[in-house]
């Protein structure tokens, strides 16, 4: 994009150089018996995907999950709410990016864990943990305690080529194989700047993605998609599938991207998402109206944010971000996650059909900066406002929205992130403090019934603090 600063690097990164070694012949080699008694790789053989292969290899690792389910073992126990808790095994690939054992892979790969460990191409596992998750892009980045490890060469995500080598590298079907190895599978580059509408593999929303035909199957998820220079261009994701297995279209995060998000976490011990303060409006293709619209269309600002201050309006339509256009609402969505926060980026938007340049600077989502309310030491709230609620699609007027929880809190009180308290007992909660006081309050008290809303439905849940 014009308006971006140069694609971010992360320090440290250096080229993992593999080496190949012959092996000595073998008394039927010797005797003539069987293969050529020459044992050395001739050159032919040698090519831009085997020298991919071996600069990266070495730093892809194998994800090894444990999640722990709650789910009833009989119809009785179904019946009266009875649960019994059940150790499931999970498995993703992942690629070191820093030499004292920072870990790139998937957020769905570690989705939920409540144990997670790495296990490097030589068998040798070592326990890790995770410096934090990016639903959004569907990318984590785990730590694992470890020294001198080698490392993959970022690429660059924006100049890639339709139709040049991609190779996917990770662990697919691990647990039936049994190998620590990587194994390895080669395509082109089919499309770039996808935008996947429909649900696959993951639960994130994938926009301006990757296309390839190197076969991505279960297992791969989180490894690195690489171009013939062995620069890793993508970070292996999803698949698009009918029988559940790889049919030639995979999708990969772009490493730019990907990029922004370990570098965020590094830097700030946190994603800084950024946030204008628009919602965009479902185009109606029965509309002869919306037919004809090219671009985002805003359905509304939120009061205070940065794209009132700009001065867009609800009918605004956004048709360019920098040298960037904007097609549709997910080219939006693309382009938003490829903002950093405090740039100031300037947008072309259609008003009563003439054209607008307008300069918006980008801030943090509101309840990244808005006040926190440390409750159970493991529960943190923060007051759903009206920019809050328009951002989310919160459907509640008032209540306390999760910003963070705890594991522990979120198996017991089957609660999560992004979750809405709304009343606890017989007390309505239309704040963070309200939410804080009346945990307090019926503490030591006996159950209590907390009621809030999960992706636009009321659930309750019953627990007792002692």
């Amino acid at each position: 994009m014009a308006v971006s600063a140069a694609p971010m690097r992360l320090a440290l990164l250096a080229v993992a150089i593999g080496c190949s070694r012959s092996a000595e012949p073998s008394a039927a080699q010797s005797s003539g018996i069987g293969p050529s008694a020459s044992a050395q790789v001739s050159q032919a053989r040698r090519n831009a995907i085997t020298q991919a292969v071996a600069a990266v290899a070495p730093a892809v690792v194998t994800v090894q999950t444990e999640v722990i389910e709650r789910s009833p073992t009989d119809p009785f126990d179904m019946l009266f709410g009875r649960v019994q808790p059940r150790a499931q095994a999970g498995l993703g690939t992942g690629f070191i990016v820093r030499g004292d054992g920072v870990i790139v892979t998937n957020a769905h790969v570690v989705a939920g864990a409540t144990k997670t460990s790495v296990m490097m191409r030589d068998g040798k596992t070592f326990p890790a943990r995770s410096l934090g998750s990016d639903e959004t892009n569907d990318l984590a980045v785990l730590k694992i305690d470890a020294k001198n490890l080698p490392v993959v060469k970022l690429g660059n995500s924006d100049n890639l080529l339709v139709g040049e080598w991609a190779i996917a590298i990770g662990n697919p079907y691990g647990f039936l194989l049994g190998n620590s190895e990587p194994s390895v599978t080669a395509g082109v580059v089919s499309a770039i700047g996808r935008n996947l509408t429909a649900q696959m593999e993951g639960s994130a929303a994938y926009v301006d993605m990757i296309q390839t035909d190197a076969a991505i199957n279960p297992g791969n998820s989180g490894g690195p998609l690489i171009n013939a220079d062995g620069e890793v261009v993508g970070v292996n994701s999803n698949i698009y599938s009918t029988n559940g297995g790889s049919i030639g279209i995979g999708f990969a995060i772009p490493i730019n991207r990907a990029a922004r998000v370990v570098d965020d976490l590094l830097t700030h011990g946190s994603i800084r998402r950024p946030w204008i303060g628009v919602r965009l409006r479902q185009v109606n293709s029965d509309n002869p109206r919306d037919a004809l619209t090219m671009g985002a269309v805003i359905g509304g600002v939120d009061p205070g944010s940065p794209a009132a201050a700009a001065g867009l309006q609800p009918g605004d339509v956004i048709v360019r971000e920098g040298a960037r256009p904007i097609r549709n609402r997910f080219d939006w969505q693309a382009a938003l996650l490829d903002l950093r926060v405090g740039q100031s980026v300037p947008l072309r938007v259609r008003r009563d059909g003439r054209e607008l340049d307008v300069s918006v600077r980008i801030a943090d989502l509101p309840e990244v900066s808005a006040p926190k309310v440390q409750v159970l030491r493991e529960l943190e709230l923060v007051t759903v406002t009206p920019a809050i609620r328009a951002e989310r699609g919160i459907r509640s007027e008032a209540g306390a929205l999760v910003y963070n929880v705890s594991q522990r809190v979120a198996d017991e009180l089957a609660i999560q992130p992004g979750d809405v308290i709304v009343q606890i007992n017989r007390t309505r909660v239309t704040s963070a403090a309200e939410a804080a006081r009346a945990l307090d309050y019926y503490g030591g008290r006996g159950y209590i019934t907390m009621w809030y809303e999960h992706q636009g439905l009321i659930y309750s849940t019953d627990f007792a603090i002692r």
